[in-house]
C-alpha cells in the first residue's frame, strides 16, 4: 500500500482550501493508499480520521511568514521520516526544499507570473507586498526545480509556467463534488433573509474574497452603465467586505469607488458564505460574474455552471478553457464591454436559457474523484521511476489535457 504525505499547512483560504475540503472525502474512503496530511488547526477541525487518513496539526500556523516557513521546511522532512512516509504532495505552491521522498508540487498561484499584479501593484503604491510577491516568486520557480513532478490546475496556467520555467507541467483540472456541493437542501435562516428580494433588480452575483487581481474595480465601474442599458436597479451580491485588509489587501479605494460612482448601495456584502451554503447564494442570483485579471482555474465557474448560472467572464485563456462556450467574455479592464455582455444576458432570456444548459453539461466534465485518481497515479509513477519499475509512464511525459483531448478526437 502507497503511503501518500500531504503538506497542506498553507491552505487556509480561497483556491487551496476548497481544495483540502474536496480531495480528503476522497482519500479518506480509499483501501489502496494510506494517507497523512499536516493541516492548519482551524481546518483540522472539519475533518475525522479513518483507518486510511491520519491527520496532523501544523504547529507553525500563527507564525509569521518567515518564521513559518522555515519552521515547516524543517518539520516535513521529520514528518515524513517518522510516518514512513513513500511520497509527498506539497499543495501550497511552495516545496519541500529537503524532502526525503519523491515530491509532487500543485503550483496553483498566477501571481507570481502575472505581469498585470506586478503593475497593479506599483500602480496602487503597495510596495510592500510587490516585494513580497517577488520574492515569493522565486521561491515558487525555484520549488518547480526542486520537486519530481509540478501539475498546474488548467492546461492554460500550465502554458505559462511552462514558458516561465522552460520545463514540463502536468495540467490536471480540479474537480467538482456535486453530492458534496449539494448537500445541504436547507438554506440557513439568516442567509435567506439577507438574500430576500426587497426589489426587480438584476442580481449579479461574484464569489470571492478580496483581492486585487480579482478587478472589483473594473465591476464596480460597469454597474452604473449596466443600470442605464437594462432600465432597471442592479444588485451586486459579493461573499466577502470591503472593510479592513484582509490577506493584507487594502479595501478603502475599491470602497471609496462604490460611494463615488453612487453604487454603495447596490452592494449586499454577505461575507464569507459556508461552502454548503454557496448554492443558495448562485440560486438566488441571476447571472455570474468574474472580471479576475488573472487567475488559474476559478471553482466559482464550475460551481456557477451547475447551478445553471449564465456566466459572463473576463476574456481569460483559463475561462475559456474552463466554460468553453458557456459564458460570454469581455475584455478584463473594459467596463462598458462587462456592462454590454450583461445587459446581453439581462435582456434575451433565450441566450440565458442557452449559456445555462451548456453551463450544467460542461460542468459534469470536472470530478474530485478522478483527479485524486489521477494524482494517485502520479505518484505510483514517480515511484516506479524511482524503484527502476518498467511499464509505468514517468508523470513528466504523460500527455497533458490538450493532448488527451485531442488523442480523443482522433
Amino acid at each position: 500500500m502507497m503511503h501518500l504525505f500531504i503538506n497542506a499547512s498553507a491552505a487556509s483560504a480561497g483556491g487551496g482550501l476548497t481544495y483540502i475540503r474536496n480531495v480528503v472525502p476522497h482519500l479518506a474512503t480509499r483501501s489502496d493508499t494510506c494517507t497523512t496530511i499536516l493541516l492548519a488547526p482551524d481546518l483540522r477541525c472539519e475533518f475525522e480520521e479513518t483507518k486510511s487518513l491520519r491527520l496532523l496539526e501544523f504547529p507553525g500556523s500563527s507564525y509569521g511568514s518567515f518564521r513559518r516557513t522555515w519552521h515547516e521546511q524543517r518539520l516535513v522532512p521529520q514528518l515524513i521520516r517518522q510516518t514512513g512516509a513513500d511520497i509527498l504532495l506539497s499543495v501550497g505552491n511552495f516545496a519541500t526544499l529537503r524532502s526525503p521522498v519523491p515530491q509532487v508540487l500543485l503550483s496553483r498561484n498566477a501571481l507570481y507570473v502575472s505581469n498585470d499584479f506586478s503593475r497593479d501593484l506599483i500602480a496602487r503604491r503597495h510596495l510592500r507586498l510587490y516585494l513580497d510577491t517577488k520574492i515569493r516568486s522565486r521561491l515558487a520557480k525555484y520549488s518547480i526545480a526542486k520537486a519530481d513532478c509540478t501539475i498546474a490546475p488548467s492546461e492554460s496556467f500550465a502554458r505559462e509556467l511552462r514558458h516561465w520555467k522552460g520545463c514540463p507541467i502536468r495540467a490536471l483540472h480540479h474537480g467538482f463534488d456535486r453530492a458534496q456541493f449539494f448537500s445541504a437542501t436547507k438554506p440557513d435562516y439568516a442567509l435567506v433573509r439577507l438574500l430576500e428580494r426587497r426589489s426587480n433588480a438584476l442580481r449579479i452575483l461574484f464569489v470571492s474574497h478580496y483581492n486585487y487581481y480579482r478587478n472589483f474595480e473594473t465591476l464596480f465601474r460597469a454597474l452604473p452603465l449596466i443600470r442605464r442599458l437594462i432600465g432597471r436597479d442592479v444588485q451586486l451580491v459579493l461573499t466577502c467586505k470591503l472593510e479592513g485588509t484582509p490577506g493584507g489587501y487594502r479595501t478603502v479605494k475599491a470602497a471609496a469607488l462604490a460611494r463615488d460612482l453612487g453604487v454603495e448601495s447596490n452592494l449586499l456584502q454577505l461575507g464569507p458564505v459556508a461552502y454548503n451554503q454557496l448554492q443558495h447564494v448562485y440560486r438566488a442570483s441571476d447571472i455570474y460574474v468574474t472580471p479576475a485579471y488573472t487567475e488559474t482555474f476559478a471553482h466559482p465557474l464550475v460551481e456557477a455552471m451547475a447551478c445553471g448560472l449564465p456566466i459572463v467572464a473576463s476574456d481569460l485563456p483559463v475561462h475559456r478553457e474552463i466554460c468553453r462556450d458557456a459564458a460570454l467574455y469581455f475584455g478584463r479592464f473594459s467596463p462598458h464591454e462587462l456592462a454590454h455582455r450583461i445587459a446581453q444576458l439581462a435582456t434575451s432570456q433565450d441566450l440565458s436559457t442557452n449559456l445555462s444548459q451548456k453551463g450544467d453539461v460542461r460542468s459534469r466534465d470536472f470530478s474530485w474523484a478522478h483527479h485524486v485518481d489521477e494524482i494517485l497515479n502520479i505518484a505510483r509513477g514517480l515511484l516506479a521511476a524511482r524503484d527502476g519499475i518498467s511499464g509505468i509512464a514517468h508523470p513528466e511525459v504523460c500527455i497533458g489535457l490538450e493532448d488527451r483531448e485531442r488523442s480523443k478526437a482522433v
